[in-house]
């Protein structure tokens, strides 16, 4: 068994903080996070939108629950909050328990789209949703702030001064391999990345001057992607993951990054922060061992044992009854040796090793190694 990932990821970033400097370090202080995307950011959205529930064990690790998370604990934007010293996103759609939204609001939904839902889609709430909720919540914050200052939503200039947080794009992909080729796929990045512009530019004109953008993962490795397209091995890499998922991704990817030079250009006054999310997972995955890990490509939590684990008809934490034989998917005894969660999504330990490596800075465009500026607001 490969030694585990168990220290805290506020000692790892400790140690990275004694050897590294902080001169001009850029400020990272910011008042509030609004975030936008599919399940991989999605603290509650989904659930609460459309009145679905979670089973157990997914929460089981850190919140003890399910948390409207598709997750056995925390997202990569929960240690990324945690790092900038913010409490973790409460959901745009969840209205009881009195939520606080005085440091941000998250617009997330799992299964969204950045192109316009469709009537087949898993969610409604896709990306132009998203930006009009957000719309919709700012007007409503400034109509409170102007009659009587409220503590349970932002200040007006915490719009202007906030981070606005994106990764959305996977669900375009891994949707349109069920009904397209490879090639009619990859014509459509364009159009998937028109669409995130114009959402972009609007919250732009809105105010928000500080973007911060996360690629598109391994597509390709999900045991979900695997079990249905990779059953032929000639369409397998040399890591078991799917050729042409990673291929679109790649694509999407390198196509996105070019967008968000754009956008650094056009808008001198903003901050663009582009985030390769891709390479950090396709790193994970393959040095699994490395980094503590023991399974890359079996699900934690699922149905059929080895190689994956993964059974489309039975989500995480539910019994069918299948050709007369119940089935129920179990969480595996010990999810910080894996790193997919449930076929689809990330265990709490890659996700955590994911935000490590995001806040290294290394893996960002512009990069911040040299100036590490999470490190700033870290308590030990």
């Amino acid at each position: 068994m490969a030694s585990k990932v168990s220290a805290p990821i506020f000692q790892v970033l400790g140690l990275f903080l004694i050897c590294s400097p902080l001169a001009n370090a850029i400020d990272f202080n910011y008042p509030a996070v609004f975030n936008f995307g599919d399940s991989n950011s999605d603290t509650g959205g989904l659930v609460s939108g459309l009145g679905d529930r979670l089973d157990p064990p997914n929460g089981q690790t850190y919140f003890q629950k399910p948390s409207g998370r598709f997750c056995d604990g925390r997202l990569i934007i929960d240690f990324l909050m945690d790092a900038m010293d913010l409490p973790f996103l409460n959901p745009y759609l969840d209205s009881i328990g009195m939520p606080s939204f005085r440091k941000g609001c998250n617009f997330a939904a799992a299964g969204s789209t950045i192109l316009p839902a469709t009537p087949s889609s898993v969610c409604p709430f896709s990306f132009g949703i998203q930006v009009a909720q957000f719309l919709r919540f700012k007007a409503r914050v400034l109509e409170i702030q102007t009659k009587k200052h409220d503590k349970y939503v932002p200040d007006e200039d915490f719009f202007q001064k906030g981070l606005y947080m994106f990764d959305i794009g996977q669900n375009d992909l891994a949707g349109a391999f069920y009904s397209k080729t490879l090639d009619q796929i990859l014509a459509s990045i364009p159009t998937i990345l028109s669409e995130f512009e114009d959402g972009v530019k609007e919250l732009y004109d809105q105010g928000a001057r500080n973007f911060w953008i996360h690629n598109t993962g391994p597509l390709g490795c999900l045991p979900q992607n695997i079990a249905k397209f990779g059953t032929d091995p000639s369409k397998l890499d040399g890591l078991g993951c799917v050729n042409s998922h990673n291929q679109a991704a790649t694509l999407l990817n390198l196509q996105l990054h070019t967008l968000c030079k754009k956008l650094q250009g056009q808008y001198a006054d903003a901050n663009v922060t582009y985030v390769d999310i891709f390479t950090i997972k396709s790193d994970l995955i393959a040095n699994f061992s490395r980094y503590g890990f023991d399974q890359p490509l079996m699900a934690c939590c699922g149905v059929g044992g080895p190689p994956l684990n993964y059974n489309s008809r039975v989500s995480c934490g539910q019994t069918k009854v299948i050709n007369g034989t119940t089935f129920t998917a179990k969480g595996c005894n010990d999810s910080t040796e894996y790193i997919n969660w449930d076929g689809i999504h990330y265990t709490e330990a890659a996700n955590q090793y994911a935000a490590m490596q995001i806040l290294t800075g290394k893996y960002s465009d512009p990069p911040f190694a040299d100036k590490m500026p999470f490190l700033l607001k870290l308590k030990f």
